[in-house]
């Protein structure tokens, strides 16, 4: 048998799988943690070195799993957390930590482009607003701030790169320097209409050009690995993603019109729009959804910050919960609702994405009484993350003048048949979830096999399967409408 190596690179750890290259069926999957490093307050950073070991440990428990052997498999695909910015030498060697995308401490550097009337410039060219979540202000600041990288610059010695740039690098024996257009067009340094770099763009944040990968299709070989101990030579990395957009693509959508919501850490929901360029008047991002035989897909992009590490913070930081999983049905103890109708959870530790963008709004727990208890505050974790998402879902109604009847959803917290309940009702759309919600991960698979040959587009789509579907809750709706008001009134007042 053939196979396909899934490489997901998320933001609080690396996911290996496993795919059967003929069936194009899940066989397996290994995943390992690595520590979030927090240097200041607002400031998120990884270490390089952390993620690649995580990488290597992965693959390795994954092949000894099931007995397989590194040339069994035909194709790699990686995806990955986007806008997290890496600085390495031409050696592989990490000169710095990497500042991740939920980072704010560009954030007077943001104001100062935009106090220079830089942001429609801006907008026009790249799709996004001006804001600390992307990776040209990183960039920027490691240049102005970190020796060793500016260091590297001064002597032709530093290249930059998102996540999915740098383990191609390693994987290639520090041979391909490559990138695909749907994580280039997170840079904030690639014009959306040409794919490629800019030059006007490059001098606003000081990077050169001779930093920074090729921008390539999404699907084709961007190099065969070398030199490393887990893997033989030889095998093509066929595939690259940035994470949103591979769960769009694991989820079939292809199509002008197809659209999902990924809860991860944070939440994104993304419309394909086909090869239209559209631009948001309601606080949405366009970007690339993928890049095929030189021709751009695009899409229009909500992004909140903050989902499933929510329920994280509850665990590690409030500790009321040890594990995740235990949120939901520690959610559902609560019977009466109206001990909750003056409860609120804004989960905007990282600052407020779209469709607000305020990098200085923090994190919120409002309207708690002396019986408030941790279920409570478990419930409104939920309903919290899914108001965010609905903000997201008004905008792309709004943008685009669809009715979103349904909504397909994937990524861990999915699997919280509470949370997608909320998201229903909240939304007023029915949640499709399918039997693979990791479909992240298998994104990056699909997009190898293309790149490889090894299928099409047709084939593909008779991969997706649907598992459960999310109808609105009607006895939940008037208590709903009127959190929903409450919302919509505390964000105007104290977060837009």
């Amino acid at each position: 048998m053939n196979y396909i190596l899934s490489i997901d690179q998320g933001t609080t750890g690396t996911r290996a799988c496993l795919i059967d290259a003929t069936s194009f069926s899940m066989l397996g999957q290994v995943s390992r943690e690595y520590p979030q490093i927090y240097p200041k307050p607002s400031w998120v950073e990884h270490n390089l070195n952390d993620i690649w070991s995580t990488v290597e440990v992965t693959i390795k428990e994954l092949l000894k799993n099931h007995n397989i052997q590194g040339q069994m498999i035909k194709a790699i695909g990686i995806t990955n957390q986007r806008e997290t910015t890496c600085a390495f030498d031409k050696k592989g060697t990490p000169l710095a930590n990497a500042i991740v995308w939920q980072d704010r401490r560009t954030a007077d550097f943001c104001q100062e482009l935009r106090d220079k009337n830089l942001s429609e410039k801006i907008k026009e060219k790249t799709g996004l607003p001006i804001d600390p979540y992307f990776s040209a202000t990183k960039m920027n600041w490691l240049l102005k701030n970190n020796s060793a990288v500016s260091g590297a610059n001064a002597s032709g010695n530093l290249l930059f790169g998102t996540v999915d740039t740098f383990l191609l690098y390693k994987l290639s024996g520090n041979v391909s320097h490559k990138t695909d257009a749907s994580n280039a067009s997170r840079t904030m340094l690639m014009d959306l209409k040409t794919c490629d770099w800019d030059k006007e763009l490059l001098e606003i944040f000081s990077v050169k050009r001779e930093t920074l990968p090729s921008i390539e299709d999404s699907f084709g070989e961007f190099g065969v690995t070398k030199g490393l101990g887990f893997l033989p030579d030889g095998i093509p990395v066929t595939g690259i993603l940035g994470d949103q957009q591979s769960a769009l693509f694991g989820q079939a959508g292809f199509h002008k019109g197809d659209m999902k919501c990924t809860y991860g850490t944070g939440a994104f929901v993304l419309l394909n729009t086909g090869s239209d360029l559209v631009y948001s008047q309601s606080g949405l991002l366009t970007t690339v959804e993928y890049r095929h035989k030189g021709k751009a897909v695009y899409a229009l992009e909500g992004s909140s910050y903050i989902a499933g590490a929510a329920v994280q913070w509850l665990r590690d930081n409030l500790k009321i919960i040890s594990k995740s999983t235990e949120v939901e049905p520690l959610a559902r103890e609560v019977k009466n609702m109206d001990e909750l109708k003056h409860i609120q959870f804004f989960p905007f530790f990282a600052g407020i994405g779209s469709p607000y963008w305020n990098a200085e709004a923090k994190g919120a727990l409002t309207g708690l009484t002396r019986d408030s208890s941790r279920s409570h505050i478990a419930y409104a974790c939920l309903e919290g993350i899914a108001m965010s998402i609905n903000d997201l879902l008004s905008a792309m109604k709004k943008d685009t003048g669809l009715a979103i009847k349904t909504l397909k959803v994937d990524g861990g917290a999915a699997a919280n048949s509470l949370l997608m309940e909320l998201q229903a009702t909240i939304s007023e759309t029915t949640i499709i979830r399918p039997k693979v919600i990791e479909t992240t991960a298998f994104g990056a698979a699909m997009a190898a096999a293309i790149g490889a040959g090894l299928t099409d587009f047709e084939k593909l789509e008779t991969t997706w399967k649907k598992d459960r579907e999310f109808p609105i809750e009607q006895d939940l709706l008037p208590y709903i409408k009127d959190k929903k008001v409450l919302w919509n009134k505390t964000i105007q007042t104290f977060f837009k």
